[in-house]
């Protein structure tokens, strides 16, 4: 078993912080945003300054998976003045929204460069077992719901298949001068996802939203994993 799940079930916790679910998918080869962990205002603007701006930083709670509505994301910060002052307005606003939430700290990650947004999940059907997703993200995946599924373990025709279905298909192309994402790694990347959800039946549910594509990149800017009860 990974150990990074088996400490996670041994503190019976079913939902992986974002670092830990960032730290267990990198040893799967998925690339990811630089993450790591400030437990005081002094270390953030110490990790930021090792870094280089400007960062994000967001809450590191496994009780808090809705970052955001918490108040717990803070991006494009450029400098330390401006990150001690998120660290505190997100500690605030995060125990506010949930004041029994055990709380890490405030994770101190580089900004990714803006590229066009997917997102891969996976869920657990009662009956066939895991599926894997795959769609346009950001809020394109609430707005438009422009996914696909297939069950897993899945092949590279399957990546291959799953990518061209989508009604978006044409931005990863290019579109109107925009340049067109590297298709070859997103189809890696699914086949990634698919051996790691293999090799760890543990997992009930997992979400890379969303993931960077670029020309010659494939980076999950965020990620969220569940483990079964």
């Amino acid at each position: 078993m990974n150990s990074i799940i088996e400490q996670s079930i041994k503190q019976k916790r079913t939902v992986l912080t974002e670092l830990e679910s960032k730290k267990l998918i990198a040893q799967y080869g998925i690339e990811t945003t630089s993450i790591n962990l400030a437990r005081t205002e002094a270390e953030a603007v110490k990790l930021s300054d090792n870094i280089g701006y400007p960062v994000v930083l967001k809450i590191s709670s496994a009780d808090i998976t809705h970052k955001s509505d918490a108040g717990g994301v803070k991006v494009g910060l450029k400098n330390a003045a401006e990150v001690a002052e998120a660290y505190k307005n997100i500690m605030t606003s995060c125990l506010k929204y949930c004041p029994t939430a055990v709380i890490e700290g405030v994770t101190v990650q580089d900004m990714a460069k803006p590229a066009l947004e997917v997102i891969i999940g996976v869920t657990t059907d009662p009956q066939f077992g895991p599926v894997i997703m795959f769609g346009l993200g950001g809020v394109w995946v609430e707005v438009l719901k422009d996914v696909v599924f297939r069950l897993i373990p899945i092949e590279k025709v399957d990546a291959q298949k799953m990518i061209r279905e989508i009604k978006g298909f044409n931005l990863l192309k290019g579109y109107r001068g925009q340049e067109p994402a590297n298709v070859e790694l997103l189809e890696n990347l699914l086949l990634k996802v698919s051996d790691m959800i293999v090799k760890n039946p543990e997992i009930s549910e997992m979400d890379l939203n969303p993931v960077f594509v670029s020309k010659d990149k494939a980076i999950a800017v965020d990620a969220r994993v569940i483990l079964f009860k």
